[in-house]
Parts: C-alpha cells; sequence; structure tokens
C-alpha cells in the first residue's frame, strides 16, 4: 500500500507531492541543501511553524530565513531560550517569566531572588549562550497535559510560569526542549541552536510582571544575536550611531526643549529655538493643505464627557487615562481631549450638508492628552501631551479614492521636503475569515478597499498588504519610512471610517434629495509633531534642512570694532526672513566658528574690516568650510536659492 501523498503549494505557485508528515525543512532540502542550510521555520497556510514539525495535509508553505521577518522573529525567540538556558547554568533556582522576541532582538523577565544583578554579569551569559549555541542542540516541540505542566513547574518552583499555565485551555499547552531547558511556549523555533552565531546581551532594565506595577519588579535582559558576526558588529556600530543622534541628547545640545517633573512627566515644554522648528512645521502644513482645500478650525483642549461617549473613546481611553475634570456644577464632567476627531464630527453637524458640499476637509493642528504609564515615556516619541496635525475628511464614497490620492500627494511631498526617501505603504484590510469583528457593509468595504489598493497602484508606492491588520471601522494605509540608520518609523496615516459619522449620525442631502451617510477619512502626515520632530532629528542628526533650521545663519564679527556692521546686517537679514543670531562674545573668531560647528548651524557670515568697508560677509557652511565673499543682495539671492533646494523647489 503507497504511502499517503500530500499537495505542498509553494510561493510561486507550483504545487509538489510530498509524503503525509513531511516537513518544511523536507521540503527545501528537496529544492536544494543550500536552501535548507538557511531555513529557520515556514510559514504554513498562514501560521508560522517549526521548520521541522510534521505537514499532514495539503498546505501552502513559504520557506522563511534570516531575510524575512517572521525567520528572524523566529530566530530571535529561540535565542530568549537559549539565554534562560543559560541564566539557569549560571544561577541555579532562578525563576523565568516571559521572554519575546522583539522588533530588534529579545528579551528574558527573570526574578533573581536575593542575588544582585546588573549589567557587569552580561558578558558571562554572553560566554555562556555561545558555549551552548555551539553544541547545536535541536528544538523540540512536546504536547504536554495541562496537569503534567502545572506538575513540571511545580516541581521547579516557578510560579511565573503556574500563573501563565492558569490562563491556557487544557490541549493547547505545548513545551520546548533544548539541551537541559525546558521552557512553556508555543513556539516556533529554528531548527537547532547552532544557527546563533553572535550574540550580544544590550541591557538590564525592571519590568512588573505582566506590566501591572502593583506586582513584583523582575529584572528584565535585553539581548540580540545573528547568524554572523559582522551583521553583530554593524548592528553594534548602528547603536553607537544612533546614541550620538538620540533626540533627547541633541534636543538638549541644540536648545530644542525641555522637560519638568513639577509640569508634568511627559509633558514636553518646547523652548525658543524647538518653538520655531515647530512654527515653520506647521506653517508649511498649513500652506499645503490650503492648497489641497482643506479648511482651518480650532477645537478646545477639554471636552464634555458625553461627546467622548457617543465617539467611543471614553471607553477606549476613560479609564487609564486622565480622569474627569468636575465642574462646580453636580453631575458635569469633561474630559482632556484624548482624540480631535469627535470635534470635528459636532462641526460638520453644525449645520445642514448637500452632496455638492462634499468633500468637506477640516484640518487642525489639535493638542490631545493620553495618560502614558511613567515606565512607558521616552523623549518626544512617548508623551502624555502631544500635538497632532490632524485632518478628517467626510465625502461620499465614489469620491474615497480620489481623496485617498490627494493624502497620498500630501504625505510624498512631506517626505521629500524632509529627506525621508525610503519608505513603504501598508495597506491594512480586515481578516476576510473574520468579517464579524467589522462594521459596515461588504460592499463599503469592498469599495473602500479596492479605492485603497488602486489609489496606490497608481501612484506607484511600494506596498506590503496586511490581512487583519485593519482598524474595525475600516481599512487604512500607513506609512513605513526608514530612517539614516535604517530603523522603521511609522509615520503618516489614512484611515477609512464607518463608525463616527453613525455614531454622530452625520448626514448629507443626495442628488436624489434622500439622506446618506458621508465617509469620514482620517488623515495625519506628520502624526504628533512631538515624534514627528524627535524622528526628524535622530534622522538627520540635528543637522535639519536649511528651510527649517531654526538658527539659520549666525554672524560672527571678528572684534567688537565690527559689532555695529553685524548688528545692521542682522536686521537686513530679518527683514529678508533669515533667522539667526549675532555671536558678539569677546572671543577668538576660530572658538566662534567651532562653536557655531557645533550648535549645527548651517551657514556662518564672517565680518570684518573689509567686509563692512564693502559691506559684504565671507559665507562658511556647515562641515564644508569657506564657500566665498558675497555682497549682501547677493548673499540673499544665494541664501534663497539654497533654501529653495532644501525645500525641494529646485
Amino acid at each position: 500500500m503507497s504511502q499517503e501523498q500530500i499537495k505542498i503549494t509553494l510561493p510561486d505557485g507550483s504545487v509538489r507531492e510530498y509524503a503525509a508528515g513531511s516537513s518544511a525543512m523536507d521540503v527545501a532540502l528537496s529544492i536544494s541543501e543550500g536552501l535548507a542550510r538557511n531555513v529557520l521555520a515556514a510559514e504554513v497556510d498562514g501560521e508560522v511553524w517549526d521548520a521541522n514539525r510534521p505537514i499532514k495535509t495539503d498546505a501552502s508553505v513559504k520557506l522563511l530565513t534570516w531575510n524575512d521577518e517572521d525567520g528572524k522573529s523566529t530566530f530571535w525567540h529561540s535565542s530568549a531560550h537559549l539565554m534562560a538556558e543559560a541564566l539557569e547554568a549560571l544561577y541555579p533556582g532562578v525563576k523565568l517569566g516571559i521572554g519575546p522576541a522583539i522588533e530588534n532582538g529579545y528579551y528574558y523577565d527573570v526574578d533573581f531572588g536575593d542575588r544582585e544583578f546588573d549589567a557587569a554579569h552580561l558578558e558571562k551569559i554572553e560566554q555562556k549562550m555561545l558555549e551552548l549555541a555551539r553544541q547545536k542542540n535541536t528544538f523540540t516541540r512536546k504536547d504536554v497535559s495541562k496537569a503534567d505542566a502545572v506538575s513540571y513547574f511545580e516541581s521547579k518552583g516557578d510560579e511565573y510560569k503556574l500563573e501563565l499555565i492558569e490562563g491556557l485551555d487544557d490541549g493547547s499547552i505545548t513545551f520546548y526542549e533544548q539541551g537541559n531547558f525546558t521552557d512553556l511556549c508555543r513556539g516556533p523555533h529554528i531548527p537547532h541552536t547552532g544557527f546563533i552565531k553572535a550574540i550580544k546581551c544590550l541591557s538590564v532594565a525592571g519590568a512588573y510582571w505582566r506590566g501591572d506595577e502593583t506586582r513584583k519588579q523582575l529584572t528584565r535582559i535585553y539581548g540580540i544575536t545573528f547568524p554572523k558576526q559582522k551583521e553583530l558588529t554593524q548592528y553594534l556600530h548602528m547603536l553607537e550611531e544612533a546614541k550620538k543622534r538620540d533626540h533627547r541628547k541633541l534636543g538638549k545640545e541644540l536648545d530644542l526643549f525641555t522637560f519638568s517633573e513639577k509640569v508634568g512627566m511627559g509633558l514636553p515644554l518646547w523652548l525658543p529655538k524647538g518653538a520655531r522648528l515647530r512654527e515653520r512645521l506647521e506653517s508649511f502644513m498649513r500652506k499645503a493643505q490650503l492648497r489641497s482645500g482643506y479648511e482651518p478650525v480650532v477645537t478646545p483642549h477639554i471636552g464634555h464627557k458625553d461627546l467622548y461617549v457617543t465617539s467611543g473613546h471614553y471607553q477606549k481611553y476613560g479609564a487609564d487615562s486622565f480622569q474627569p475634570i468636575n465642574t462646580p456644577h453636580e453631575g458635569e464632567e469633561f474630559l482632556l481631549k484624548p482624540m480631535n476627531c469627535p470635534h470635528h464630527c459636532e462641526i460638520y453637524k453644525s449645520r445642514p450638508r448637500s452632496y455638492k458640499d462634499l468633500p468637506v476637509r477640516y484640518a487642525e493642528f489639535g493638542t490631545v492628552y493620553r495618560y502614558e504609564q511613567s515606565g512607558e515615556l521616552h523623549g518626544l516619541t512617548r508623551v502624555r501631551g502631544f500635538t497632532q496635525d490632524d485632518a478628517h475628511i467626510f465625502c461620499m464614497q465614489d469620491q474615497v479614492k480620489d481623496e485617498f490620492t490627494k493624502v497620498i500627494d500630501l504625505v510624498l511631498y512631506v517626505f521629500e521636503s524632509l529627506g525621508f526617501e525610503d519608505y513603504t505603504a501598508q495597506i491594512s484590510l480586515r481578516d476576510p475569515e473574520n468579517k464579524e469583528k467589522y462594521i459596515g457593509s461588504d460592499e463599503a468595504w469592498e469599495k473602500a478597499e479596492r479605492a485603497i489598493i488602486e489609489a496606490a497602484e497608481e501612484k506607484g508606492l511600494n506596498t506590503v498588504t496586511e490581512l487583519g491588520e485593519a482598524a474595525f471601522y475600516g481599512p487604512k494605509l500607513d506609512f513605513m519610512v526608514k530612517d539614516a540608520l535604517g530603523r522603521k518609523w511609522q509615520l503618516g496615516t489614512i484611515q477609512v471610517d464607518y463608525t463616527l459619522p453613525e455614531r454622530f449620525e452625520l448626514e448629507y442631502t443626495g442628488s436624489d434629495n434622500q439622506k446618506h451617510r458621508p465617509v469620514m477619512l482620517h488623515r495625519a502626515p506628520f502624526g504628533s509633531l512631538e515624534r514627528f520632530v524627535a524622528v526628524l532629528i535622530e534622522h538627520c542628526g540635528g543637522e535639519f534642512p536649511l528651510w527649517l533650521t531654526p538658527d539659520q545663519v549666525a554672524i560672527l564679527p571678528i572684534s567688537e570694532k565690527y559689532a555695529d556692521y553685524a548688528q545692521e546686517l542682522y536686521h537686513v537679514l530679518e527683514s529678508e526672513d533669515i533667522t539667526g543670531f549675532v555671536d558678539n562674545r569677546d572671543e577668538k573668531i576660530g572658538r566662534k566658528i567651532r562653536d557655531a560647528e557645533v550648535k549645527k548651524i548651517p551657514i556662518m557670515l564672517i565680518v570684518g574690516e573689509k567686509e563692512a568697508a564693502d559691506r559684504a560677509v565671507s559665507v562658511r557652511r556647515h562641515g564644508h568650510g569657506d564657500v566665498g565673499s558675497f555682497s549682501i543682495d547677493e548673499f540673499v539671492a544665494y541664501f534663497n536659492k539654497e533654501k529653495a533646494n532644501s525645500l525641494g523647489q529646485n
């Protein structure tokens, strides 16, 4: 009797037959041994599996290597298990929490009991991990009954794993074993530890068990691993560069922003230079929006609780956010604004609308407030008060594609003007297998999804499509940008929303003289100004485009004899909308130039006897040196040309 065969469909559409129970690794070996040596895991019918796990029925299979995000994630999850094995070997009796893969690497939460542990121990852990990795121990999956799982971790005295098991159903529990280590884990894992060639334990932090501040604080150890030492070396170099570009460090050095405990954690204070930077970004966006048909609106920083109950934001943000503000009137409650969209809905609703009025586009730099946990706050990237370049478009269904296309144009204009050249557009659609999670008719969803896909195609965007990543109220398009160090940031989003028009009973009168619901689009190219500025600082290392730089010129008189001319020059440039300052310190010109270089001032204007006599300036560019001598009028023309080039208007 011949062995049962199964059909495996590969990503290129080809179909191969294998014996039932064959694994993805068997598939790889049948293609080439070279491929098999690089396979870390496999995607089987959309689910990531161990490469050696038997496949018993017909399936679609994608082989995952280090070049795939899910391949990396599996590699790093396995590395977390390797770290845990090293920890148990080095510190007998430690108790383990969770050890997931993260965007770059992994961590493990550990209870060391009475032992002292700090970063000085990390090198010892690295060495032990390398020793264990070289043993090429296989990761073995094992189905375990709930009773046996409880018994195993009771014998180890590990209350953290026991708590995790409590929430699991019998029959769904799996262990993974490698070497002398066993862990509660769903998997998947790489075939064996030998794939892990380069290891770095990066840092140590505190983390409350299950993120609950009332629970015990564990030690969180972060690490990263690679299949080649060269890749680790490159990553560590990138980390050093990231430290130099850290927006918190540069923000302080460039006098852009600060924080005050008296004002409150996560509430940034913008210093004069930072405020000028913000104002330029806002002015840039306002002009672009006016050209695109947006109408500016302004809404309060607070709103009645009922507004956010209607919108659904109270249910989402109420319990874990800033608490209601009680007024002297009994029972009257207001909330700090968590989102701008409910206010914009009320503006739309303030008068009757006709199909001839649509689309209506409202734009606002609106400040919103959300109570982030103190441990989650991080410079400008995670704050409690932030300003969104928010806009909401109310349109008819057949206008969605055109409006999406116009927003894409605006987002790309922002990226071009600020030097973001490497980006991907993520199209987030609903899960076709779980439609009940979403509101709105199938017809409306299909039209909206098709509109997004077609708009992205027509604009030639590099896209990825993610099923199941849509919001429950509609599909969306997110722009994932890589900065100068190759790190990914989500900047710019466009979302379709059927929920708020329904909740707020928004209407327009159609050409058929009947009432209809508009479709609502949410749009924010910057996202939040705070986070955008943080990303921008790190992307350009604090060397902003000339049009955006707070201090565009530094006027450096050689001695105090030329201070009057320097001041006169300052006022002439100020009248030409060129901002900067005069360095009148009693310092040598070499010191003034060095200090201006450190402050990353784009242009230095050196004035002495000859310049004062000729009503001219000697020009230096940051990082480039002398440019030459210009009359004042010539310099203004030169500056305006350079400024236009920096804005992509050449």
